[in-house]
């Protein structure tokens, strides 16, 4: 009696989870119909649709304190929809310094970000952050090709930049450190996507280490913005548009693809900053500009990593 009963409590708890699990089967088989270079295609619109509107929140909030409030946004949202630090607890020493890791780096990249948007036109920053992955391509091949990337790369920065040295260089040294932020999140963010525990769930554990890591830079510029409606409201839509959307596809997008193919796709980006930023931001960017902008992408496309 006692090994049946077993057997039929095994058997109502198999019922009970059935649905479950086909549910999960059913969205994992819906998620893999979708082919990889669409949700890139997603991550590069949000990319930079959510910092556009981070700009236009600056009039009413400090820029730290837009990176905080974005943060922290995103932060909540994970903890509700995946509730992460359950599996961070499962992973090895190595796994969870790995996600503290990107979480280090999701919370200086936001700032170092925003504070160059702050004082740069939205599609000059983001053509100086692809310096860092060519550069990363070139150290791994020292091959003709890349290191004609390089100097294409090199050439439009400095057509978007020779003008802004003089004027603005704070916004510029923010904005190559933010280059070499965003050369690290592509390199551990692939490395969290390809790990067993990682993917979204890694990606929600570690927006819970960039909120603890953003929180003493941030949350002092923000604080006042707590008792501002329209300010929260316009944080969270930052956070949903900026840090939620974009990497959750960015996820899907990497475990399917490898590294070399996801580099080749950014190539996208600058372009996409340039057209937000002249619907969104009324930025009109030069014939210079675009030349620049052109130059990097190039770039962005030439170059290939080993192997």
């Amino acid at each position: 009696m006692a090994i049946f009963g077993l057997g039929g409590d095994n058997f109502l708890i198999a019922q009970a989870i059935a649905p479950q699990l086909a549910a999960r089967v059913r969205a994992s088989a819906q998620m893999d119909a979708v082919p990889p270079h669409a949700y890139f295609v997603g991550s590069a619109i949000f990319h930079y649709l959510g910092p556009s509107f981070a700009v236009l929140l600056f009039a009413r909030v400090d820029v730290l304190g837009v990176a905080w409030l974005r943060i922290a946004s995103a932060a909540l949202v994970f903890a509700v929809w995946r509730r992460p630090l359950r599996k961070f607890r499962a992973l090895d020493r190595r796994g969870q310094l790995l996600i503290a890791g990107l979480g280090a780096v999701f919370a200086v990249m936001n700032a170092c970000f925003y504070i160059s948007i702050d004082r740069l036109p939205l599609a000059t920053v983001a053509a100086i952050e692809f310096i860092g992955p060519i550069a990363l391509a070139v150290i791994g091949a020292r091959t003709s090709r890349n290191l004609a990337a390089v100097l294409a790369a090199v050439l439009g920065v400095y057509l978007l930049t020779r003008v802004r040295f003089g004027g603005q260089p704070i916004g510029i040294a923010f904005a190559f450190a933010n280059a070499a932020l965003f050369t690290a999140y592509i390199v551990l963010a692939h490395r969290v996507a390809r790990r067993s525990g990682g993917g979204v769930d890694g990606l929600a554990a570690a927006m819970m280490f960039a909120f603890f890591f953003v929180s003493p830079i941030g949350f002092p510029s923000a604080a006042h913005a707590l008792h501002d409606p329209v300010a929260i409201a316009a944080g969270i839509g930052v956070g949903l548009s900026s840090s939620v959307i974009p990497y959750v596809v960015d996820q899907l997008a990497m475990a399917r693809l490898a590294r070399a193919t996801y580099a080749l796709f950014v190539a996208l980006l600058p372009a996409t900053a340039t057209v937000i930023g002249v619907i969104v931001l009324r930025q009109l960017p030069t014939a210079v500009d675009l030349v620049g902008i052109a130059l990097v992408m190039a770039g962005v496309a030439l170059h290939r990593e080993t192997a």
